[in-house]
């Protein structure tokens, strides 16, 4: 039995992740189901900081030992409360006007998700272990992306750029959250009784500009306008590789016909550094296959 400090253990959460552990209610009515379920509850109303076991256990009215007949500890509960809460999203296929509005679904599905379940920003790392509702979503972003037409490894690369932007802004907002509710006192209305700062702005006159304009009264959303920028920055990727793919084909296509020669005589060509490919070494031979292909007409 790991403590609730402890890291999950890996064997034990992949058991538990795809139904090695899974249980029915039995004769006690207490289940895997229902702990993760409260789990969730539990952390969505005060925090993950806040969850254990024991809360739990009260809640559910069984004793924290009963719980650790289903579960090894917190640690691997937090595990299988991400792929629960993952669970939820609601299926993102690729979109038929393109990768871009796929992508943009399916950002702000995980944004959503995060709104409901603030406590998600705080169970990242690069080592945690993904389960079946993960992998599935995980795989449902990869077909969207794969619409870009961009090589594999670029592929998982803009998928977890739109995840990490996601990710980020959500832990802003949380921490923006969690400051009000521990202070009472709202963000805007914080900044707005910082009055004293605002007679020390004259070294900075591009902030002084900015601000006497109004810029910080109505600001850009800065979710909307952080994925924007994002998909842009793919949209841009893409083009190029588009525009580098045909340069390699005509590259190729002009190297070909130069190996092969001149379709009359056999010659070498000069494929030139631009246009189409040429098929003939000199104007004259291209003269001699016209009469050739219309003669007897």
């Amino acid at each position: 039995m790991t403590g609730e400090n402890d890291a999950a253990d890996p064997a034990r959460t992949i058991e538990l992740l795809w139904g090695g552990g899974a249980d029915g209610e039995g004769r006690t009515g207490l289940s895997l189901g229902r702990i993760v379920a409260t789990a969730i509850e539990l952390a969505d109303a005060d925090g993950l900081a806040a969850l254990s076991m024991r809360r739990i256990a009260e809640r559910l009215g069984f004793t924290t030992m009963s719980l650790y007949r289903h579960v090894p500890g917190r640690a691997e509960l937090v595990e299988l409360m991400r792929d629960a809460a993952v669970g939820e999203l609601a299926r993102v296929e690729p979109a038929d006007d393109g990768w871009r509005a796929g992508l943009d679904a399916w950002a702000r599905a995980h944004w959503a998700l995060h709104l409901r379940h603030p406590w998600l920003v705080h169970t990242g790392g690069s080592r945690r272990l993904p389960g079946p509702n993960i992998l599935a979503d995980y795989e449902r972003a990869l077909l969207v992306a794969e619409g870009t037409g961009l090589p594999p490894s670029e592929i998982v690369a803009v998928v977890s750029l739109v995840g990490g932007f996601v990710s980020s802004a959500a832990r802003q907002a949380d921490e923006a959250v969690r400051e009000e509710r521990s202070s009472g006192v709202s963000h805007e209305r914080w900044w707005q009784d910082r009055g004293e700062l605002f007679d020390h702005m004259d070294p900075y006159p591009a902030l002084g500009r900015i601000w006497l304009a109004g810029a910080f009264d109505e600001p850009e959303d800065p979710f909307d306008f952080g994925l924007a920028r994002t998909l842009d920055g793919v949209e841009l990727l893409v083009r190029r590789r588009r525009v580098e793919k045909r340069d390699e084909k005509r590259d190729e296509n002009t190297a070909t016909a130069s190996v092969a020669g001149c379709s009359v005589c056999g010659g070498p060509i000069d494929g030139g550094a631009r246009g189409r490919p040429r098929d003939y070494c000199s104007r004259a031979c291209q003269q001699r296959a016209y009469r050739q292909r219309h003669a007897g007409r």
